[in-house]
């Protein structure tokens, strides 16, 4: 079962996470088809950008709880859109959580319709926003950031924006993106490539200095008791046991 879906226009390559019944999850699974799209799409000299989107209401719910990917997987995988010596762009028509706000803050650019909700809800299952931090921390604000990890509360798109989580939102998605599409194609390849590498200077290296890190504390924190009860709590459609 193909989990990534693929098509080209123009020399944009457009990758679709595509399982809407688990609301595109990060599962094992789908982190290395992904990892491995990007992969090609980078290698291809017909391809001048990448746009990730999704299919059903969901761009990604964030870990997948029954087969998560290991953490140096997905650090691997933002490190990877980070990297990636063509600019990768966020297409989001529906609600975004946890790990994939860590897809969002990875992407170059990242817009969306007004339709989209966004919350870091890992503290409510018990872990940390550890790993995603990575792209996160360098990219928006800080003291924005620090209510919405702590509380978990949802942003719509208008707040996402302000504290530097979208590039731009809109009624009409692709509206939004036609002109970004329209300069990327207009521009040469090997500028867009060293003019991203000047851009993504400082997000990598915070991967450089804090990926280890962040990948111990995310296995620390999923190994965690409060981790198994959150988790469960969440399957069972209950609050955790800590909830007052």
């Amino acid at each position: 079962m193909t989990l990534i879906g693929r098509t080209r226009a123009r020399g944009v390559e457009t990758l679709s996470l595509d399982a809407p019944e688990r609301r595109n999850a990060l599962s094992a699974a789908l982190v290395g088809e992904l990892a491995d799209a990007l992969t090609d799409a980078g290698k291809d000299s017909g391809v001048r950008a990448v746009v990730l989107t999704h299919t059903g209401n969901t761009f990604s719910a964030g870990a997948d709880l029954r087969d998560p990917p290991a953490p140096e997987a997905l650090v691997g995988l933002l490190r990877g859109i980070v990297e990636l010596p063509k600019p990768v762009l966020a297409r989001v028509t529906g609600h975004v959580r946890a790990g994939g706000l860590g897809l969002l803050a990875a992407c170059d650019i990242s817009v969306a319709s007004h339709a989209a909700t966004f919350a870091f809800t890992e503290v409510r299952i018990g872990v940390a926003p550890a790993v995603i931090s990575l792209p996160l921390l360098p990219r928006t604000d800080p003291r924005a950031l620090a209510r919405y990890y702590l509380t978990g509360e949802r942003l719509d798109t208008a707040e996402a924006a302000r504290i530097g989580l979208l590039t731009a939102a809109g009624d009409d998605v692709d509206e939004v993106l036609a002109p970004i599409l329209d300069g990327l194609r207009r521009s040469a390849p090997e500028a867009l490539a060293e003019t991203k590498r000047l851009l993504t200077a400082r997000v990598l290296e915070t991967f450089d200095r804090d990926a280890a890190d962040l990948t111990a504390l995310s296995a620390r924190l999923f190994a965690s008791a409060h981790a198994r009860e959150g988790m469960t709590a969440f399957l069972e459609r209950r609050d955790p046991e800590w909830v007052v």
